[in-house]
């Protein structure tokens, strides 16, 4: 008989996926050492990380079908290649002072590795956990916003005590074994298991013991094809371009801002900088979870409720501790679209191809990840204060909110149809 493996190690083998490739979000730590040693621009600096998530996201939808058809074990395995070789052609690029290759290894090579390993795990999570799907991604993806406040310092005391080129070499190997370790564990469940005392709705026939639990069941099991030609896959694409884009967009300018709005020093202003990395990890495993409560359609409508409010409140105050909460509340809004956005795929899309359907998704993210940043920067420019910037992504908030208002609509009718064609097959049969 089949050993069942440990779903709680499968999460946690998660994370040890995602803690890896998310020490991308330490990438400001590079910025002063690469530009004293060479003196390249921090734009083209900056441009390196830009580009390596316009790959995370692509890669993530076009890599998609082929890390469906080798597991998770096997996808995991190229995602450590691709990264660990992006890394330690980095540090090669800086040996020899090549910003071109600098930004072909971290940026492209490195992306690639960064989408697969992305969506490896994701949709093996949500098979392990249909009972707590939210929970389980907010783990993992959880990890990938943590991984700043791991790896930022690490990175940071080794640009001091190493030459800068070796401390890429020696990351790259790190994050190699991790990645690779992570993977070795991760597999997909029995077909057909659920766990124990729980069984797939609709309600068993009568006269069979009621199980403690039930699991909902799915809106439809769609491939990638099937699932593209629908209109909540678009609603869903707009939904987490809009939260990217302001989300991302904070974040590129948030320390600036609070010295400039707000009157923080340096100093504060990096400290707080610092604790977003915090609540933006924190908001990824707390919303994923209370998406399994409430429903993950009212938790989009929460999102974008709140940063609506947020957004124009930002406009408005001038007192550090009032301008530092409502960042934070942003920045568990962003990091929650992220951790809940796998759940609410599997609900509308089922599990057939959920990790090709999450990676074009993800292309928001890739497209978002310029977007927003060259948004904020440009009005800046032309207008010289923030307030006309945060009207605007007010205004792409609010709309947003209506589009995951017909999200919701969509998926109601479409429940409802099904239960109807149901019930009608029960009738004749």
């Amino acid at each position: 008989m089949e050993k069942i493996k440990n779903r709680w190690l499968i999460a946690l083998s998660a994370v040890g996926i995602h803690i890896s490739i998310g020490s991308v979000y330490a990438y400001s730590v590079m910025t002063i050492p690469l530009n004293t040693l060479h003196g390249w621009l921090k734009s083209d600096i900056t441009f390196a990380f830009s580009i390596a998530i316009l790959f995370l996201g692509f890669s993530a939808a076009f890599l998609g079908p082929w890390v469906e058809a080798m597991g998770p074990r096997n996808s995991g395995r190229l995602a450590a290649l691709f990264y660990s070789l992006g890394i330690m052609g980095s540090g090669l690029a800086v040996r020899f002072g090549s910003l071109t290759m600098f930004i072909l290894c971290y940026g492209v090579i490195g992306g690639i590795g960064l989408g697969v390993g992305y969506i490896t795990p994701v949709s093996t999570l949500v098979k392990w956990f249909p009972d707590r799907r939210g929970l389980a991604t907010g783990m993992a993806i959880m990890g990938f916003g943590f991984a700043a406040m791991l790896f930022g310092p690490i990175m940071a005391k080794l640009f001091q005590v190493m030459d800068i080129w070796k401390v890429y070499i020696l990351l790259g190997a790190i994050y190699f074994c991790l990645i690779t370790l992570s993977s070795l564990y991760i597999a997909p469940p029995p077909k057909g298991w659920l766990p124990k005392g729980m069984r797939q709705a609709p309600a068993a026939a009568s006269g069979e013991a009621a199980p403690k639990r039930v699991v909902k069941r799915d809106l439809a099991q769609l491939t990638v094809k099937e699932a593209i030609r629908t209109k909540r896959f678009y609603f869903m694409w707009i939904m987490l371009f809009i939260n990217i884009t302001c989300g991302i967009a904070l974040i590129s300018v948030a320390s600036p801002m609070a010295q400039e709005v707000a009157g923080m020093s340096a100093m504060q202003a990096a400290t707080m900088v610092g604790l977003m990395g915090l609540f933006n990890g924190g908001g990824r495993i707390v919303w994923a979870s209370f998406s399994d409560v409430i429903g993950r359609p009212v938790t989009f409508m929460a999102f974008f409720v709140i940063q609506v409010v947020a957004f124009l409140a930002l406009s408005a105050v001038t007192g550090a501790v009032a301008f530092q909460c409502l960042i934070m509340l942003i920045l568990t809004c962003y990091g929650g679209g992220f951790s809940t956005l796998p759940a609410f795929l599997g609900d509308m899309f089922g599990t057939k191809q959920l990790g090709t359907i999450h990676g074009f998704e993800l292309t928001a993210w890739g497209i978002a990840g310029i977007v927003g940043p060259t948004i904020v920067t440009r009005v800046l420019e032309a207008t010289g204060s923030y307030t006309t910037t945060l009207h605007i992504f007010a205004g792409f908030l609010a709309f947003a909110f209506l589009v995951s208002c017909l999200m919701a609509r969509e998926i109601k009718a479409k429940r409802e149809w099904y239960a109807q064609r149901q019930a009608g097959e029960n009738a004749s049969a």
